[in-house]
């Protein structure tokens, strides 16, 4: 069964302790995440994200059907990079790097999402379809949100 990897890369117009304040507190997935996926946390969460932290969810990421969505956050190094795996979920594998560098505007945003979906050959033929072209929307939604919170300001 196949595994699949995309990449997207960001510059925003901020410094890394304003990013990372905004990225590190799972309170602000919901900012980032497209309304028709009906985000919802559905456990408590600390503000700041730490190694070990889980974060419960419900998502509806196809037809509006709720589904239940756990993730670890499984590695940090503040104001440099974190990882969140899922361990319940949709994907037979979902794994996510989030790498912040500090540039001469501002700040590279790099995510790294290697995943694998479910139901095999099936699967596979879904992420072709359908899978893969809803998670760059997923993505482009969170590249637009990060630029109207980020680049739409002053510059630094």
């Amino acid at each position: 069964m196949s595994h699949f990897q995309f990449t997207k890369v960001q510059d925003l117009n901020t410094d890394l302790d304003t990013i990372w304040d905004f990225a590190s507190s799972p309170k602000n997935l919901k900012e980032i995440t497209p309304d028709h996926m009906l985000f919802h946390i559905t456990s408590e969460v600390a503000e700041k994200m730490y190694p070990g932290m889980i974060v419960t969810y419900e998502v509806a990421p196809l037809l509006g059907i709720k589904l239940a969505w756990v993730t670890e956050i499984t590695q940090v190094k503040d104001k440099h990079f974190f990882v969140d795996e899922q361990k319940v979920g949709p994907y037979t594998l979902w794994h996510h790097q989030h790498f912040f560098e500090a540039t001469e505007t501002g700040v590279r945003m790099t995510d790294i999402i290697t995943y694998k979906p479910p139901f095999g050959f099936f699967g596979n033929l879904l992420n072709s379809l359908v899978i893969k072209r809803q998670l760059n929307a997923i993505f482009d939604y969170r590249k637009k949100v990060m630029n109207r919170l980020f680049n739409d300001s002053k510059p630094l």
